[in-house]
């Protein structure tokens, strides 16, 4: 049934494939069970990820939705497949951090590792691997013609309350949000909305007892993928509340 549904492919990504429907304004987002990293220097396949990265962001879409913030996603209508809104991307990641790790930590000498930020910081990087995703300032998003001062505003405050309605999410489940990274795009209408994921991909999540990470920084340091396997289980059965 769920083949019936998918039009052309459009794009595929390292992580995902785009295809049409035969409304103009919505389009299938098909989750893959590969994993990558270093700018997709390293890369595997996990049975089963595609669904667990889809349900993941289905949850967590929905959790923003009903908190009133826009998304893409309208519903999940398959094993690791999603129908959502058909947007025009901004090729730029917005990372929001609220514990130190990762570039942080590597290339600041500012912080130290789980160090708690006395406030979020949001950064922007450009989206292209081949430059390594470079971060951006606000004049350069301006600059650039990525984003228009007001959006750029919009998207700070919609990321502060994303970051606001995820950390208490995670918290009732005994996990830390560390830092998490959001994709935005314009709809039909040319209304900001968070587009393409939102699972254990794109964040850093700690569990508050033991500080054990629950994420891909597993994969990033090398344990092995059935180690990496059963973080993603674990994840997915935390945030969506059953098994896979």
């Amino acid at each position: 049934m769920e083949e019936n549904i998918l039009g052309e492919k459009i794009a595929e990504g390292k992580t995902k494939i785009v295809y049409s429907t035969r409304e103009n304004d919505k389009v299938i987002l098909r989750f893959k069970d590969d994993i990558t990293a270093l700018d997709g220097k390293k890369h595997d396949t996990i049975n089963g990820k595609g669904k667990i990265n889809a349900e993941v962001s289905a949850k967590l879409f929905h959790l923003l939705e009903k908190n009133r913030i826009p998304t893409h996603f309208i519903s999940l209508i398959g094993p690791a497949t999603m129908k959502v809104r058909k947007l025009k991307m901004i090729p730029v990641e917005v990372v929001c951090r609220n514990i130190a790790a990762g570039h942080l930590v590597k290339n600041y000498p500012f912080f130290t590792k789980g160090e708690k930020l006395k406030k979020p910081l949001i950064e922007f990087y450009l989206k292209d691997d081949k430059l390594h995703d470079p971060l951006l300032s606000e004049e350069h998003l301006i600059a650039f013609n990525l984003m228009n001062k007001n959006e750029v505003q919009k998207i700070k405050n919609i990321t502060r309350k994303a970051n606001r309605i995820l950390s208490k999410f995670m918290n009732k489940l005994g996990l830390q949000l560390v830092d998490f990274k959001l994709e935005f795009g314009r709809d039909s209408r040319g209304r900001l909305r968070i587009g393409d994921e939102l699972n254990i991909d794109c964040m850093r999540l700690w569990k508050k007892d033991t500080g054990e990470s629950l994420d891909k920084d597993v994969y990033r340091s090398g344990e092995s993928l059935e180690k990496v396997s059963r973080v993603y289980d674990e994840s997915y059965k935390l945030i969506v509340g059953r098994c896979k």
